[in-house]
């Protein structure tokens, strides 16, 4: 029996690849090259969040309020309000390990009503401006360890946990799930390591699965 279902956010409850890509493209700037150095090991997650944020601020200072403003405006995917509800019904607790922007991620959990968070906020100054620096709650490479930590914290198991992700980035979370979904696949890898492959954007379609 399934007591707690965690969803990756970008791509999954989301209809966007990425929130960092989101803001990106409203700044009309691309971390191509940070990408491809990150997925290389060249750099590390802190670093390549910096990288990230170093492209929006261009020599200009840039209020959090922004930032929450040009996220306001990500959809959410098709089916995640009526899915969350649905296990709120169902007396399943509601996860998101993300990698992605903790204000979107809030932002999310508030609209579908997701009961815990773990994303990778901002880091501001007292007056709410970027310092510059991302806060690494959620390592891109190493979602399980924060998986397990939620196992402990809430005192369910891998035996009762689903997750549902769409890349190889959400891979290490299928180990510690007896039920590891690629919802909107990205790549064959997260197909490959799948219990459940779902094509439909649509997150209802996870519901017949999760029992």
């Amino acid at each position: 029996m399934i007591k707690l279902v965690v969803f990756d956010l970008d791509g999954v409850l989301v209809d966007v690849v990425s929130s960092w890509v989101w803001v990106h493209d409203h700044f009309n700037v691309d971390n191509e090259d940070s990408l491809r150095e990150f997925m290389t090991g060249s750099i590390d997650d802190e670093e390549f969040m910096r990288r990230d944020i170093e492209l929006w601020m261009n020599q200009k200072r840039v209020n959090i309020s922004h930032i929450e403003e040009i996220l306001s405006n990500v959809p959410i995917m098709k089916g995640a309000k009526e899915t969350l509800e649905e296990l709120r019904n169902k007396g399943i607790k509601s996860a998101i390990i993300s990698g992605g922007i903790d204000v979107l991620a809030r932002r999310v959990a508030d609209e579908v009503g997701i009961e815990h968070v773990v994303a990778n906020p901002l880091e501001v100054d007292d007056n709410g401006y970027l310092t510059g620096k991302g806060i690494l709650n959620v390592p891109l490479k190493e979602k399980d360890k924060v998986l397990l930590e939620l196992h402990a914290s809430l005192g369910i198991g891998k035996d009762y946990c689903a997750s549902v992700g769409n890349s190889q980035i959400d891979v290490p979370m299928f180990r510690h799930s007896t039920l590891g979904i690629a919802f909107n696949p990205h790549d064959d890898i997260v197909k490959k390591h799948a219990d459940v492959i779902i094509e439909k954007k649509d997150l209802t379609e996870i519901l017949p699965h999760i029992q």
